[in-house]
């Protein structure tokens, strides 16, 4: 029974970690106004259309790459301290507390870069992108559309079951034990 509860308890850890790594605020805000931007027909998408929306690709997809490298700890006082992961720590550092083990480690740009992938596979397979960008692909449009997203996702949850993140980022609250924080596979 106990090993029930313990793969029941896994499972839900993975299922937590998946939803903070994916980029959902992003993808949100991507939905709502790629339309906008594109004018919802691809038939009257025009040169300046397609500029706004690859600029909204580009800083959406900065979004979700960038907000892998956040994070929060709580401190002594039990205040909630926000800020980005460096390769020497956690900025900004107040008090300069021994912040060492936030660091930036080679886990955090597998982790970005798989948050890159999802919000790429659901900007560029968005029907308003598709028929804006390479309206030629309608033919081929039904088999990837249903097919890449599968195996993005499918891969994508994979990685960040196996190697979970001890980050926090920013939107979600601290964990109560971040003096320590677990190490993964994909740290060094």
């Amino acid at each position: 029974m106990a090993n029930k509860a313990s793969i029941a308890q896994n499972a839900f850890v993975g299922l937590s970690s998946l939803i903070k790594l994916l980029p959902t605020g992003t993808v949100f805000a991507y939905q709502f106004l790629n339309p906008l931007l594109i004018g919802g027909d691809g038939d009257s998408c025009k040169v300046a259309n397609k500029v706004l929306s690859y600029i909204l690709i580009v800083v959406c997809g900065l979004s979700c790459f960038f907000s892998s490298f956040t994070d929060s700890y709580t401190d002594s006082d039990g205040e909630v301290h926000y800020g980005i992961a460096t390769f020497k720590g956690f900025w900004p550092n107040p008090d300069d507390k021994d912040l060492s083990s936030y660091k930036i480690r080679f886990g955090d740009f597998v982790h970005a870069s798989f948050a890159l992938l999802v919000f790429a596979g659901v900007a560029l397979l968005n029907d308003n992108s598709v028929d804006c960008f390479y309206p030629s692909f309608e033919k081929h449009k039904k088999v990837v559309v249903s097919v890449l997203p599968t195996v993005v996702g499918a891969v994508s949850s994979a990685v960040f079951a196996l190697f979970p993140t001890k980050r926090n980022y920013i939107g979600y609250p601290p964990s109560s034990q971040k003096s320590n924080p677990p190490k993964s596979l994909l740290d060094g």
